[in-house]
């Protein structure tokens, strides 16, 4: 789920209308895939730059997600969203799209699929390669990280 499909659940929540699928305990990977090669469940399918989906993400958090999963850093809003909700943030590595293609099982589209490569896609994984980054106590690798190398 990409940055248009965000958009469009944070307006049908605005307007209090029924999301696709409930947001309760789910996990959301930002991530659109390339066109899938014949003979596999999925093209590419590498981390998006999370810093774009930060306008939505505390309302979704609200909604009961309980994780993301992208690359790069979340903006203040979101880690205070993530401890407040109990939620965690995962970051997979950048570059690595066929790699990750090859833990992605199954995929199929479950909403906006006039979306194209930003369809809400429903997938199945096994070993997908992250880590966190944010948990529940708002611990940041990305701060930590940086303050262990400077020591």
């Amino acid at each position: 789920m990409r940055d248009e499909a965000h958009k469009r659940f944070s307006y049908m929540i605005i307007k209090k209308e029924k999301l696709p699928f409930n947001l309760r305990g789910q996990v959301i990977y930002y991530v659109g895939p390339a066109p899938t090669p014949y003979g596999k469940v999925i093209g590419s399918a590498g981390p998006t730059s999370s810093y774009r989906m930060d306008p939505y993400t505390p309302q979704l958090l609200e909604k009961g997600l309980k994780a993301t999963i992208g690359k790069g850093q979340r903006d203040k809003a979101v880690i205070d969203s993530m401890v407040k909700n109990k939620a965690v943030y995962l970051v997979a590595v950048g570059g690595a799209a066929v790699l990750i293609s090859k833990t992605i099982k199954s995929s199929k589209v479950i909403a906006f699929n006039e979306l194209g490569h930003e369809a809400v896609r429903e997938l199945e994984v096994e070993n997908f390669p992250c880590i966190v980054a944010n948990d529940i106590y708002g611990n940041d690798i990305f701060i930590q990280g940086v303050n262990e190398w400077k020591r």
